[in-house]
């Protein structure tokens, strides 16, 4: 099964929100300087290791440790955090217009500006139709990819989902004090997905674990019998992991991360 399928297992597929409009500034020709497109960045999915949604370049690991405090936030100049990007031209304008009203989601609450990329820029985003909906985790070296499947990712939660890993977040169920508040069932779920469920050091930046989380996989992700693969300690029966946009929580560790 495809990663496009196994993603929208636990993210909602939800109709691209219409309140946040498009500012003209990307409705013009987005390439700009002597280049029209960027170099392609050199960490290519074949060269990296796909856990779930997440590329992590072979030579490094970052779960040891927060990624953010050695080096893989994104710079902040005066206010803002810019961060380029390039769409590829393998899509439509309406699909365009799908991927900028995600990036666009992030001016109205937080400090992070999506700026297309222009000649010069070392550092961007290269959103490309690959195979499945993916990031890495944090700033790379250079340019990095986010996939965005035409088959199954162009939806506003996963376009939002993607972005936050390519921020330096990671999944919900992951975080380090996940054992206070859910319970992972790793007897339903399949034996080549558990890597997804492992717990990793994070900083949690003083917010509550999140159910309502765009980050939150679906409390029957990745299950091998139907049955459920996390519990919430607080409610067994609660239903979880369908964020259709950005919670507040999510809002909030973005602006504290980022000292907006």
């Amino acid at each position: 099964m495809s990663a496009v399928v196994f993603l929208l297992l636990f993210l909602a597929i939800a109709d691209v929100s219409v309140s946040v409009p498009i500012d003209n500034e990307y409705n013009i020709d987005e390439s700009v300087g002597d280049s029209k497109t960027p170099p392609r960045p050199k960490a290519d999915f074949e060269t990296a290791v796909l856990y779930d949604d997440i590329a992590k370049p072979k030579t490094l690991s970052r779960n040891a440790d927060p990624c953010t405090a050695k080096g893989c936030k994104w710079p902040k100049s005066g206010s803002y955090v810019y961060v380029p990007y390039f769409i590829s031209e393998s899509y439509s304008q309406k699909e365009r217009n799908i991927i900028i009203r995600g990036l666009q989601s992030f001016n109205v609450s937080t400090c992070i500006r999506f700026v297309p990329w222009k000649c010069g820029d070392r550092d961007f985003i290269y959103i490309e139709n690959k195979d499945g909906c993916w990031s890495y985790v944090g700033r790379q070296d250079g340019g990095q990819y986010i996939s965005l499947n035409k088959g199954g990712c162009l939806h506003q939660s996963v376009v939002q989902h993607e972005v936050i890993h390519a921020l330096g977040f990671n999944h919900e169920q992951v975080r380090s004090d996940r054992d206070t508040y859910v319970r992972i069932l790793f007897e339903n779920i399949l034996p080549d997905k558990k890597f997804a469920f492992e717990k990793i050091e994070t900083n949690n930046l003083g917010t509550p674990y999140d159910f309502n989380s765009v980050m939150e996989y679906r409390n029957d992700a990745f299950s091998k019998n139907g049955k459920l693969t996390i519990v919430a300690k607080c409610n067994p029966n609660l239903k979880f992991g369908t964020a259709k946009e950005m919670s507040a929580n999510d809002i909030l560790r973005i602006k504290r991360l980022y000292e907006c």
